[in-house]
């Protein structure tokens, strides 16, 4: 038998004699993860996730607010010092199952009294001797000393490993959240360009719209058609009037929403004058189930907080057992500095060992055993969610993309029919084959078929931008 089997059997022994092994029984659990095999029966392993946010968009203005917003979002920067405080945890574990060594340096003096054993002898020794000690007696002492838990059951290791797997959640952690800022700039970036052609529709709109009621008023004058034509025409204009503030107070609320997450006051943002319909769709690839496992931060996350779980378990369960130290001293002790550094006659050392087991009332070490237990099968579920939702986000967000791409199709032939029969109707009204009310209804289906396009298009590059987060992207 060895040594280290040797003092592994005796501190058994002592854990079975202290009675420190009761410990409580818990319930365990493991992850059960089956994802599906495919997306929509689909087995192409090509993935938009793999794509660096850079070349994924391809607006350069947008790129640079993303880019901006990586090194000036204080929300991200927070989260970049909630890391330095893991990995600092990670370096205060690491030390704990490692030796301490300190220096002391210390003096004083004491005045004992001669009526107590210590004191009297003292006296005699003096008379004696035939010489006087300092009274008071100062004490100089000089040492180094160390204290050490050995770490027989890797409580301390495993407490180590604990911290760096959260350091690790961490550092996931923030990738997830830089893959939530960059579809949300990018989400924020397209409704604006939507909102200015929104815009420049409403402003063309209302150019046809005066023309009209110019007309409608000459045709009052010559008594072709009443007042009331007049103003139904009027109150359309004024309609989309207050439409077009509505919209730019849209615009200045988007902008400052955008300046907030880039980290910088309102200001205008440069973007792509030719707006929304203008900017190519980003590419859709959605690749196989399992790759989310890889792909997906927050799951990553979930997954090694779960593996520190499963560790914080067994440090829990550490704490029943003995713990055995060791703390050593070795110095100079003198009460005249001149006699300090003097060998042997100053020189002291000591060396000791402690092994020390819970007995009675171990109720605080069974109940966080008992927690660490409960938080551990907390995190299997957790991480099954994680997993089960990322699937659902990419199977909502596929079908919307596919969706919405029949919508925008749809509501193009829409607009086109609308756009004809506005023509229509204004010559047929000029003719006098059409009342005003049909031109009005028909300028104002026309309007909100083209508006409703421009929401469906913004719609198609939201699912777009879903789908790239939801598989993962964003972050690399």
């Amino acid at each position: 038998m060895n040594k280290r089997h040797l003092i592994n059997y005796i501190l058994y022994m002592s854990c079975m004699a202290l009675g420190a092994c009761n410990i409580p029984k818990i319930a365990e659990k493991s992850a059960a993860i089956a994802l599906p095999q495919t997306f929509a029966g689909k087995t192409d392993s090509t993935n938009v996730a793999q794509i660096d946010w850079a070349h994924y968009f391809t607006d350069p203005h947008l790129c640079t607010l993303i880019d901006s917003a990586l090194s000036h979002n204080q929300e991200l920067n927070i989260m970049l010092q909630e890391i330095n405080i893991a990995g600092n945890e990670v370096h205060a574990r690491k030390g704990e199952y490692l030796p301490f060594v300190g220096a002391k340096l210390g003096g004083g003096a004491e005045k004992r009294s001669e009526n107590t054993p210590l004191g009297a002898s003292e006296k005699q020794i003096r008379i004696q001797e035939g010489r006087a000690n300092p009274d008071p007696m100062p004490d100089i002492g000089l040492n180094l000393f160390a204290t050490w838990e050995i770490d027989i059951w890797k409580k301390l290791h495993n407490a180590e490993k604990e911290a760096r797997l959260t350091y690790l959640a961490s550092m996931e952690g923030k990738n997830f959240m830089v893959t939530n800022l960059v579809a949300e700039i990018a989400n924020l970036y397209y409704e604006l360009l939507a909102l200015d052609q929104q815009k420049k529709l409403i402003n063309d709109n209302l150019k046809l719209q005066n023309d009209a009621l110019t007309l409608v008023k000459l045709q009052k004058i010559a008594a072709r058609v009443t007042e009331l034509p007049v103003k139904k025409f009027e109150a359309e204009v004024l309609k989309n009037q207050s439409l077009r503030y509505k919209i730019d107070q849209q615009i200045v609320e988007t902008e400052n929403k955008l300046n907030y997450l880039v980290g910088q006051y309102p200001q205008h943002i440069i973007r792509n004058a030719q707006g929304l319909s203008s900017i190519q769709l980003p590419v859709v690839a959605e690749g196989l189930p399992a790759q989310l496992l890889n792909n997906r931060p927050d799951v990553k996350q979930a997954e090694l907080l779960m593996q520190a779980a499963q560790l914080d378990v067994q440090v829990a369960k550490a704490r029943f057992y003995p713990s055995l130290g060791i703390s050593a001293n070795l110095g100079y002790q003198a009460f005249n500095p001149a006699y300090l550094l003097k060998t042997p006659q100053s020189l002291i050392y000591s060396i000791t060992g402690d092994l020390i087991a819970p007995l009675v009332n171990k109720r605080a070490i069974e109940a966080d055993y008992l927690t660490a237990n409960a938080k551990q099968i907390q995190t299997v579920y957790t991480y099954e969610q994680t997993v089960l939702n990322a699937y659902v986000e990419v199977a909502n967000h596929l079908s919307k993309f596919k969706n919405t791409a029949i919508i925008t199709d749809l509501e193009n032939k829409q607009v086109a029919a609308l756009t004809a029969s506005v023509q229509i109707s204004y010559d047929l009204f000029n003719s006098a084959h059409a009342d005003y009310m049909e031109v009005l209804m028909t300028q104002r289906d026309a309007i909100e078929a083209k508006l409703e396009l421009i929401e469906s298009q913004r719609a198609q590059f939201n699912a777009a931008i879903g789908l790239y987060r939801s598989l993962g992207g964003g972050w690399q």
